[in-house]
Parts: structure tokens; C-alpha cells; sequence
């Protein structure tokens, strides 16, 4: 059953209703080191999460980090991360 509670561990995730997978399971996939599968687990949250939920996952550096190869996974929200990450540099929030 999908569920909007990301502190359990054991439910799966909203936006993973195509991928079924518990909370747990993604944050052992995203932990692992690079690799185009992370990059792509990494994309579909960015892209099918609620922007607020995306930081249960990761943080805003590893997001920027990331960027070049995370750009291809974010379809129709590529634009909005763009947005946020350029005000938040602008506004010197990206130490």
C-alpha cells in the first residue's frame, strides 16, 4: 500500500507507485555510491515527490552536485529545481 508517512520505514512511497519499493529499500539504494541507478532513483524522486518530501531523501548539495547528470531524470519539474536552485544561490543559501 502506498503511504505519505516517509519516517516508516517499511511503507512504500507515494511517488514510487510504479516502482514499488518501501523507504527503506530506496534509502539503501540512494546511499550506495555513484551510480546511474542512484542518479536515476534520485531524478524520480526530484521529479515525483512533493518538493517539501524531496528532503527526506537527500539534501540541496548533493542535488547540486548531481546536477548535470540528474537533469535528464526530471521531465516537466527540470525547470522548477531550476528556479528554486538559482534563487537559493542568488540569495547565498548554497554555502
Amino acid at each position: 500500500m502506498l503511504s505519505t508517512d516517509l519516517n516508516d520505514p517499511s511503507v512504500i512511497p507515494y511517488f514510487l507507485w510504479d516502482e514499488p519499493m518501501t523507504v527503506a529499500q530506496l534509502r539503501q539504494r540512494l546511499s550506495a555510491g555513484y551510480s546511474s541507478e542512484r542518479i536515476r532513483l534520485l531524478g524520480k524522486v526530484l521529479r515525483e515527490a512533493r518538493d517539501t518530501d524531496v528532503w527526506a531523501f537527500t539534501t540541496p548539495l548533493e542535488v547540486r552536485a548531481n546536477w548535470n547528470e540528474l537533469t535528464k531524470h526530471l521531465g516537466r519539474r527540470r525547470k522548477f529545481w531550476e528556479f528554486l536552485f538559482d534563487f537559493w544561490e542568488k540569495e547565498g543559501l548554497l554555502g
